[in-house]
C-alpha cells in the first residue's frame, strides 16, 4: 500500500469515529452540538490524529484501540481553528472550503463551540479504561501543555502581538514551534508514551516531529502567499493583509522553499534509526512539503 492510500484510509477511519461522537442528549444543547459538529466534520487533512496513529502502527501497537485519543487531538485542533477565525482574531470568512463557524452560528456560539471541543477532548482522553492511570496522566499532561499558554495559545498570543511588527527568522521559529509545532509534536510524543519507547526512539521521533512542525508552518506561509481560496479552502494573502512577518516575507519565496526542503531532509534523517518500518512516516514528509492546501 502506498502512502497516499494509507493517509486516505486513516482519514476515513478518523472521520467515521468523529461522526459518531458528538450527539446531544438535550434539545437545549442542539445548537451548540450543531456548531461543534459543523467545524469538526467539515473535512480537513486530519494530519495530527493520523500522525498519532501512524507512529503507533510503526511501533507495533494496535492503533484501532486508541481512536478516542486520536479524535481528542483533532477536537483541540478544530477548536483552535474556530477561535483563530473569530472577528476578534483573524476575522476569516472561510475555512475548509465553507463559511467559518462564526459566519454561520455567530461569534458567541462559535466561541462556545470551540470551548466545547477543547474540554470534550479531555473527556475523550480520559475515558479509556485500557490505559493505566500513570500513562493516562502523562497523555493529559503532554496534550494540555501543547495546547496551553506555553504551547499553541502562547504562540497565538505572540502571533497577535506580531502584527505590524517585523520579526526575525529566529523569532518566527520560536513562535511557530508553539503555535503550530506543539500540536504536531504532541501526537508523536503521546504515541511514544503508549508504546513504551526507549529514550533513543522517543528522542528520534520527537526530533522528527519538531522538523515536521516547522516544515508544516513554512509550507503554510508559502500557500498563503501563492495559493487561492479555491485551492486552499480559505482566503489567501491574510498574512500580508495583517502585516505579519512570515518565512516568505523574510526569506522570499525561493528562500522559504529552500528552508522547507532543509526541514524535510532533517525530518527524514531523524527517522533513520527505524529503518524500513518508518516508510509511512517518511512518506508523510513529501506529502506536507508539496501540499496544495
Amino acid at each position: 500500500m502506498n502512502v497516499q492510500n494509507v493517509l486516505k484510509e486513516k482519514q476515513k477511519i478518523i472521520n467515521e469515529h468523529l461522526s459518531a461522537l458528538l450527539v446531544s442528549d438535550s434539545p437545549s444543547h442542539h445548537t451548540l452540538y450543531q456548531a461543534m459538529n459543523y467545524s469538526l466534520l467539515a473535512g480537513g487533512k486530519r494530519i495530527r490524529p493520523t500522525l498519532f496513529l501512524l507512529v503507533l502502527d510503526m511501533l507495533g501497537v494496535n492503533s484501532s484501540l486508541y481512536l478516542d485519543i486520536a479524535c481528542a487531538i483533532e477536537c483541540i485542533h478544530t477548536y483552535s481553528l474556530i477561535h483563530d477565525d473569530l472577528p476578534c482574531m483573524d476575522n476569516d470568512d472561510y475555512r475548509r472550503g465553507r463559511l467559518t463557524n462564526h459566519k454561520v452560528f455567530g461569534p458567541a456560539m462559535a466561541t462556545l463551540a470551540g470551548d466545547g471541543l477543547l474540554t470534550y477532548a479531555f473527556e475523550l482522553l480520559t475515558s479509556g479504561s485500557q490505559i493505566s492511570p500513570v500513562k493516562q496522566s502523562r497523555l493529559v499532561y503532554i496534550l494540555a501543555k501543547a495546547a496551553g499558554p506555553s504551547g499553541m495559545v502562547g504562540g497565538q498570543a505572540q502571533d497577535i502581538e506580531s502584527e505590524n511588527r517585523k520579526q526575525t527568522v529566529e523569532e518566527l521559529k520560536f513562535m511557530d514551534s508553539c503555535k503550530t509545532g506543539c500540536m504536531l509534536t504532541s501526537p508523536v510524543d503521546m504515541a511514544s508514551v503508549l508504546a513504551d519507547c526507549e529514550k533513543t526512539e522517543y528522542d528520534a521521533l520527537h526530533s522528527f516531529s519538531v522538523h515536521l512542525g516547522l516544515l508544516f508552518q513554512i509550507t503554510d506561509d508559502l500557500l498563503d502567499a501563492t495559493s487561492s481560496l479555491e485551492t486552499m479552502g480559505k482566503k489567501a494573502g491574510q498574512d500580508e493583509k495583517l502585516d505579519k512577518s512570515t518565512y516568505v516575507s523574510e526569506l522570499g519565496i525561493d528562500g522559504a522553499r529552500q528552508m522547507a526542503e532543509k526541514e524535510a531532509s532533517a525530518a527524514v534523517e531523524a527517522l533513520n534509526i527505524f529503518g524500513e518500518k518508518a516508510w509511512a512516516l517518511q512518506g508523510l514528509i513529501p506529502y506536507i512539503l508539496n501540499r496544495k492546501k
